[in-house]
């Protein structure tokens, strides 16, 4: 083999090695539902890698041994046909019996759906084609994309979908729940700490399936407050003319048409909520970071960053769009 190959070959195996690392690995976690995964992953491959193993050991026997027979018992068919029953139907069925009773006594107990008087709060996740929109009920408040949690809180994810089959996943938390059309289903979230943890629509959903992601923050307790607090306001009056004047070329177009800005008359819901949009540190699912030169990019072109999106090109013209830009930039 060639140095070049040999090479290759290494990156390839390198590549494979590091698949399942980053922000959305399951093997990271940072909740006792994720730990309870986590340590059920890591029982079954080193079960399976014991399996494997011992498959390995009798295949390399068999195909080195020139003598009929087994090395120190020979030909003896009573030892033979025990060690079939033993390897092949007893030691089976015990390892799998096991590890069955393991993951649904064990694991799934602790990452089901918490009784509702077990939390200490509600958040509602609803999966469109390709976002999510995120209520808190009780509130006013209503984001996309990005959910914040309070740190060391158990709080229960209701999640369902408007259109086709979702899967609500974020692997460093919690197992994977369907979002279903018409048929809510509950999830835990609790973080051990603040921090930012990665999730992703985990059920193939469309041609922008891999943009379809969220963040889940989990906030210090008066962090949160004071965000929710934020978020439930309406939004604040735009100051600047240039600004004002953006409002009304937001309301006059398609935009109010599907957005909503929570004390204007822009009532749309086939888009996101827009009230806090300078709050929210990415557009379209994750897919490009919310600063002003990307903002006006998806203005002008949204299907180039995101082919296939529900977002219209509205054809604005060039001062229209500065100023829907300015205007947006506003809402904090």
């Amino acid at each position: 083999m060639s140095a070049r190959r040999r090479w290759l070959l290494v990156a390839l195996g390198g590549a494979l090695a590091l698949a399942g690392c980053g922000r959305q690995s399951t093997l990271d976690p940072q909740s006792d539902p994720a730990r309870q995964i986590a340590t059920a992953w890591w029982i079954m491959l080193v079960v399976a890698t014991v399996v494997f193993a011992g498959a390995c050991f009798w295949l390399v026997l068999a195909w080195a041994r020139r003598e009929p027979g087994l090395p120190f018992v020979g030909e003896r068919e009573s030892v033979a046909n025990g060690l079939v029953l033993a390897f092949g139907i007893a030691i089976p069925s015990v390892i799998l019996i096991a590890l069955f009773v393991y993951g649904n006594v064990g694991v799934i107990r602790h990452t089901d759906a918490p009784p509702a008087s077990s939390t200490a709060m509600t958040v509602e996740v609803v999966g469109n084609q390709w976002w999510w929109r995120v209520i808190y009920p009780g509130t006013a408040a209503v984001t996309a994309n990005e959910i914040h949690i309070p740190a060391r809180t158990r709080v229960s994810v209701v999640t369902r979908s408007d259109d086709v089959i979702h899967s609500f996943w974020v692997p460093q938390l919690n197992r994977k729940v369907d979002s279903l059309p018409g048929y809510p289903n509950r999830v835990l979230l609790y973080a051990d700490k603040p921090g930012v943890y990665r999730g992703q629509c985990a059920e193939f959903c469309g041609p922008q399936h891999a943009h379809m992601a969220m963040t889940v923050y989990a906030d210090p307790p008066d962090r949160f407050r004071a965000w929710l607090a934020n978020m439930a306001r309406p939004r604040v009056a735009p100051v600047t003319p240039e600004a004002r004047r953006g409002e009304q070329v937001f309301l006059a177009n398609q935009c109010a048409s599907c957005h909503t800005i929570r004390g204007t008359s822009a009532k749309g819901l086939i888009g996101p909520d827009l009230t806090h949009l300078r709050d929210r540190q990415t557009l379209a699912a994750l897919t490009i970071p919310n600063r002003p030169r990307e903002l006006a990019a998806w203005i002008r072109d949204p299907q180039n960053a995101k082919p296939d999106n529900k977002m219209p090109t509205l054809n604005l013209s060039a001062p229209d769009a500065r100023a829907i830009v300015d205007y947006l930039e506003t809402l904090r």
